[in-house]
């Protein structure tokens, strides 16, 4: 939905199964305009639209993309952002880190990124701007080397030349917004300025990077890094990475405990990757790729003063469990950060793309209804910061 200040409202259609185009399609005729329908009926609807490359390559044909279109006009839908950080499979499989390949060290993520930039701007997104988000450039557990990181970034440049020429040849203006993730390349304030001022030191042409570059502020990803957000986004603003969208969304908190650490165990599930990061009491973070991992370092998990988990959970959720809460008051920091300045940024976007896996007690509504109650969550949270729907 439209709000005030120029923002708008979605939420990642992540959430839904879709690899192939007629799959994708069929999520957002029979999900997202339920959703539609109980939180912005008779509205412009503003998608947040997720693209493998498979389904973007579909949609990609001349007669698949024009019928698409006039679905969009009929349903009074726009499209704000892509998402396109997972390429292929996102559901029903093991992801786990696969979802960072192919990285920016491949061909193939940059031709896949340049066809949903070639696909955004034939929707027409609001006011012609928009994004696409994406991996913060690799993932470390690639162990890729200097030489090869050197490609990454000539990759990255390539995808924001290629934003220029689309600019001149449509009147659109699109961004590229990395997603920092914990273990990424860039997985924090300090890594991502610094892959930002090596990319401003390559760029082919002056300002390359300031026009087509900035980054996707995830609520989640940040709040397992222990940072605060207000300071977290200034920062990010001054050292020239700035924050183009904001992906909403909670992680998993709790303090090691025996009773908490026996819930995180059962929390584990085959499909994402969920590192875990816990706080020492010198404040030093220790890392762990995913939760079994950390659960067979449990004499050192119980010296921690507390851990945080990538397991995206309702945003409207303070606490899952007795012994598992969540850090919706990171997000709640972000959403102050926006009504202060809400021409920061223009895309807000809802993401909790783990319905599938969430622990029974949790799931228990129909996905629409449980996407319409986070949308109810953030509206009156975004209202408290001066931020409301027109």
């Amino acid at each position: 939905m439209k709000l005030s200040s120029g923002l708008s409202l979605a939420y990642c259609t992540n959430v839904h199964r879709g690899e192939g185009w007629v799959e994708t399609f069929a999520g957002l005729r029979d999900h997202a305009m339920r959703v539609r329908d109980r939180v912005s009926p008779g509205q412009t609807y503003v998608l947040g639209l997720r693209l493998g490359d498979r389904a973007a390559a579909e949609l990609s044909e001349p007669a698949t993309l024009t019928a698409f279109r006039h679905w969009l006009d009929k349903e009074k839908c726009v499209v704000a952002g892509i998402n396109g950080f997972p390429f292929g499979p996102f559901h029903g499989q093991a992801v786990k880190d696969n979802v960072f390949a192919p990285d920016w060290c491949e061909p193939a993520r940059l031709e896949y990124t340049n066809r949903l930039f070639d696909l955004l701007a034939a929707f027409g997104p609001p006011d012609q701007v928009g994004t696409v988000s994406t991996l913060p450039g690799s993932f470390k557990g690639f162990g890729r080397n200097a030489e090869e990181l050197k490609v990454m970034r000539r990759n990255l440049l390539a995808c924001g030349e290629h934003l220029d020429r689309l600019r001149d040849r449509t009147g659109v203006t699109l961004r590229l917004a990395l997603e920092p993730e914990p273990i990424g390349h860039a997985e924090n304030t300090p890594e991502a300025i610094r892959l930002f001022e090596q990319l401003r030191a390559e760029e082919p042409s002056k300002g390359l990077v300031d026009r087509t570059l900035g980054i996707a502020y995830d609520t989640c990803h940040f709040a397992l890094q222990y940072e605060q957000a207000h300071e977290a986004i200034a920062r990010l603003d001054a050292g020239g990475a700035p924050v183009l969208k904001f992906h909403l969304s909670s992680a998993l908190r709790l303090k090691p405990t025996e009773v908490a650490l026996a819930r995180l165990a059962k929390m584990h599930e085959p499909v994402y990757l969920h590192q875990t990061m816990g706080r020492a009491k010198d404040g030093s973070i220790v890392r762990f790729k995913d939760i079994p991992l950390a659960m067979a370092a449990i004499d050192q998990l119980r010296t921690l003063e507390e851990l945080r988990v990538h397991f995206h959970v309702p945003v409207n959720a303070d606490h899952l469990s007795d012994e598992l809460s969540t850090t919706n008051d990171h997000l709640r920091d972000a959403i102050a950060v926006i009504g202060k300045n809400p021409g920061r940024c223009r895309e807000l976007e809802i993401e909790t793309y783990t319905w599938e896996v969430l622990p029974a007690e949790v799931r228990t509504a129909d996905v629409a209804d449980m996407i319409a109650a986070e949308y109810r969550w953030t509206l009156a949270e975004l209202a408290k910061a001066g931020v409301k729907p027109l």
